[in-house]
């Protein structure tokens, strides 16, 4: 009897409840998703949103996100990430952004080399890694203990045997059999291992995760870009082979390589530098203009996103957008259309395969618009195409962890490297025009609209839950 009364009283609170709490500080198709399961869902809607609905970040996390902010930033002032140089003016915005966001200048003097050969990319890892003589700094959001994990594994302890300072983050969830099988091992070798954003700890979200790879070696060498430290082939039983692209580089922006990891072991040990120069003085390595920005729920802004609009509405010809996962927020796709509408070249490339078949849903719901607008959809046939990088005209490119959804845009810890070079963006666009050439013909509007009733009704389905995927 008093369950009766007692369960329509319940419901209707969560629901004007969750009118007056769910929008604020969220995006509107956030909101719209969430708001749609607790209206129809009260108890299951409130619960699922209790768990996975908000960033929740302790203050004790977010003051130490300030705290190694404001050390990157009176670090820049003494001039320890070099002075920053200008850009032609076309980019000047979207560096300006970038760096205020993120803190980091565009800095000259780098060397970039894109490596799209996974194979090729674990070798010149290992390979400076046994070169290393002072420090081997890796974050990487998967490391499984299987032959590419163990190879790896095996050169960071070779290098701490030969005294150098060596350290391995690890996202606590997605790399936790690499943390079980791998950790024990290396920890005994003394390298210091962390399990990041660990279910748990500070009282964090499960879904939050860190998905950056990054490796400095002896402060002087870096990497990043879409490659884990995991063996390509039939990863957990998908049937898919991943394709990555990995930048390997040299040069001051280095040290914001650098900045971006110790930051990620300061948020979990509240250690700063101890004991070493963790930012060696930098020769001019090449001529590369580039610029490291840092996103993820620490920050108060989605600093990716905002600034990947930015380079949509700079772009005077082309752009090409790269990624394994399309489900972005309203921003990203009214870019994408407007530069369309105004006669650039819009391309985007993502893989014809998928391995998360809600995620492919969603994605193809926003196909229809992108293709009216005039934007080019390749699927590509080959490979799972894991890469993640976006590139602007002839001069200005992104490669890094960042793919094109809400979750990279707002849950994910990222990084992505913005490289203002002509030289560079040039060889981009070769591997570009190759996975262009190797992708199904561009999706046309007619055949697209005679897609199965049924799959049309499931794409719109998983659209309205697109923010929560």
């Amino acid at each position: 009897m008093i369950l009766a009364w007692l369960i329509p009283i319940v419901n209707w609170t969560i629901r004007l409840w969750a009118v007056w709490a769910v929008p604020r500080r969220r995006s509107p198709n956030a909101a719209r998703a969430w708001l749609l399961l607790i209206l129809l869902l009260p108890i299951v809607g409130f619960v699922l949103y209790s768990i996975f609905g908000r960033a929740y970040l302790p203050v004790q996390r977010r003051k130490r996100q300030a705290r190694a902010t404001a050390l990157i930033e009176s670090a820049r002032e003494r001039g320890v990430f070099a002075d920053g140089v200008e850009v032609d003016a076309a980019r000047q915005a979207t560096a300006a952004l970038a760096f205020r966001l993120g803190s980091f200048p565009v800095v000259g003097g780098n060397r970039a080399e894109l490596i799209d050969d996974y194979a090729g990319f674990v070798d010149r890892l290992v390979a400076d890694i046994d070169a290393a003589r002072e420090s081997v700094h890796l974050l990487f959001y998967i490391v499984e203990p299987d032959a590419t994990g163990r190879r790896v594994a095996d050169a960071v302890a070779r290098a701490r045997a030969r005294g150098a300072i060596c350290r391995v983050l690890m996202d606590g969830m997605a790399s936790a059999p690499g943390l079980k099988k791998l950790a024990p091992g290396l920890r005994a070798a003394g390298v210091e291992v962390l399990s990041l954003l660990s279910p748990g700890t500070f009282r964090t979200r499960r879904d939050l995760r860190n998905h950056r790879k990054i490796a400095v070696i002896d402060g002087r060498i870096g990497y990043t870009g879409s490659q884990n430290l995991v063996d390509a082939y039939d990863y957990k039983g998908r049937g898919l082979t991943n394709e990555e692209l990995m930048v390997r580089v040299e040069g001051p922006v280095v040290r914001q390589l650098q900045a971006i990891f110790l930051t990620d072991r300061f948020l979990e040990t509240g250690k700063g530098f101890e004991g070493e120069s963790p930012f060696p003085e930098q020769a001019a390595a090449g001529t590369v203009r580039a610029q490291a920005l840092p996103s993820g729920p620490t920050y108060e802004a989605e600093n990716n996103e905002r600034t990947f609009v930015q380079m949509l509405y700079g772009a005077r010809e082309r752009i090409v957008v790269t990624t394994p996962y399309f489900v972005p927020d309203r921003p990203f796709v009214d870019a994408m259309q407007a530069a369309a509408v105004r006669g650039l070249q819009v391309h985007l490339i993502t893989p014809l395969q998928a391995d998360q078949q809600l995620v492919r849903l969603a994605q193809e719901s926003y196909y229809e618009e992108l293709i009216r607008a005039g934007v080019k959809i390749h699927l590509y046939r080959t490979r799972f195409l894991h890469a993640k990088h976006i590139s602007v005209d002839d001069d200005l490119c992104a490669i890094g962890s960042s793919n094109i959804d809400m979750r990279s845009f707002m849950l994910n810890e990222e990084d992505m490297l913005f490289l203002y070079d002509r030289g560079v963006v040039a060889d981009l666009a070769r591997i570009q025009e190759r996975t262009m050439r190797d992708a199904e013909p561009p999706l046309e509007e007619e055949a697209w609209a005679r897609r199965p009733a049924w799959r049309r009704a499931a794409q719109s389905l998983a659209r309205l839950v697109d923010s929560l995927l």
